[in-house]
């Protein structure tokens, strides 16, 4: 098995490679939006920061639920991404801006809410990176930081790396680097949270079903999925197209296990960071 660990450059390939398949994946995770924005109690115009934006959804969707008078602002590390969300949110209310949180100030004073929906899990230096975000918040503000829960309670993740982990050798995870599962185990942040600054912690759980790809056919969703995620793709592009079409053919059949009304819909399990 490769030992080498699966690298995340977001401010170069991985954002690009993301903003590729950008109405896909948002699509996906949009079930996420409406409990993470319940949590953060939008209870009054606030400031409102989403770090790690991404293309902006769920900055959108932030603005859409807010009261009247709020301002939302993104930030993302990657170029391309907040280019993309640039062009799809015109709203005046928001804006969009390149920032490396770790090493960034606020750019317009501290913010009275401050979200990331699966963005912290990437931070290169998370210690810097909540030091930082601490100054970001006012006092007696709000946070929440959505991570995904342990990858058993994600058979949406673990599903696709088992088919192709049984055709071509993937990276080795490394469970304290950057990546999707790094705070599946809520003792790992919380220490960071509280080191940090952050007061009045808790950890929730969201269930919900995510419709893979936003709600596409059994082929349509395996090609998304192999092609979506970088180290499927690149792990198979080396081992050539019968590798690639292997793969496509055995995810397609154990898709369809999970096919309900036209789409594979698949179990999500996620972590609600909150606190002041």
């Amino acid at each position: 098995m490769d030992k080498e660990p699966q690298k995340y450059d977001w401010s170069n390939k991985r954002g690009e490679k993301w903003c590729e398949h950008l109405s896909k994946l948002e699509a996906m995770l949009k079930p996420v939006d409406a409990p993470l924005t319940q949590a953060l109690r939008l209870d009054a115009p606030y400031r409102i920061a989403d770090v790690a934006c991404g293309g902006g959804g769920t900055t959108s969707h932030l603005r859409s639920h807010a009261p009247e008078g709020s301002v939302v602002h993104g930030f993302d590390i990657s170029q391309t991404l907040i280019h993309s969300a640039r062009s799809r949110t015109p709203h005046k209310d928001i804006s969009f801006e390149v920032v490396d949180i770790s090493k960034t100030p606020p750019p317009q004073g501290a913010y009275d809410r401050l979200l990331s929906r699966f963005g912290t899990m990437f931070f290169e230096d998370p210690s810097a990176a909540f030091r930082n975000l601490r100054a970001w918040l006012s006092p007696e503000g709000r946070f929440v930081f959505a991570t995904w829960a342990p990858p058993q309670k994600n058979r949406w993740a673990t599903l696709a790396r088992d088919v192709v982990g049984e055709i071509v050798e993937l990276p080795t995870p490394d469970p304290d680097a950057p990546g999707p599962f790094r705070y599946a185990d809520a003792d790992k942040l919380l220490p960071l949270l509280e080191q940090a600054g952050f007061s009045k912690i808790e950890v929730n759980e969201w269930n919900g079903s995510l419709a893979l790809g936003g709600g596409l056919s059994l082929e349509e969703t395996a090609q998304f999925v192999l092609s979506a995620f970088s180290f499927f793709r690149e792990a198979l592009a080396k081992a050539g197209e019968p590798a690639i079409q292997k793969a496509r053919t055995a995810l397609t059949e154990r898709f369809s296990d999970y096919q309900k009304d036209g789409m594979v819909w698949m179990e999500a399990n996620v972590l609600f960071f909150t606190g002041t």
